[in-house]
């Protein structure tokens, strides 16, 4: 299990859990960040930072966002990126479901 950034954080992004994370497990995107379940270690760092309330455990996820499960993995599956979110730098990219939706601003 890890925690999971929701549609909250689309186009938003204040990217003050990249700071928090001790493990350089979240990864920036185009208009969202991700959270790597294979490095995420569950100390809640970054749900507790998150000014937009985006980031969740797997387990607490408001059934609305259950699919961001399966849109991290993917992120990572597609892009391929791992070993620190600083170290791999922003990707430009987002998972296919995220980059369709509508701006969220």
């Amino acid at each position: 299990m890890a925690y999971v950034v929701t549609q909250l954080c689309v186009d938003v992004k204040h990217k003050d859990c990249l700071d928090e994370c001790p493990v350089d497990a979240i990864y920036e995107g185009e208009r969202t960040v991700y959270i790597n379940p294979n490095e995420c270690v569950e100390c809640g760092t970054c749900e507790a930072v998150c000014p937009a309330g985006a980031i969740f455990h797997e387990d607490d996820l408001p059934a609305d966002y259950i699919d961001y499960v399966d849109i991290a993995r993917s992120f990572f599956a597609i892009t391929g990126v791992s070993g620190g979110g600083a170290y791999a730098g922003p990707q430009g990219t987002d998972e296919p479901r995220v980059a369709a939706l509508p701006l969220q601003m």
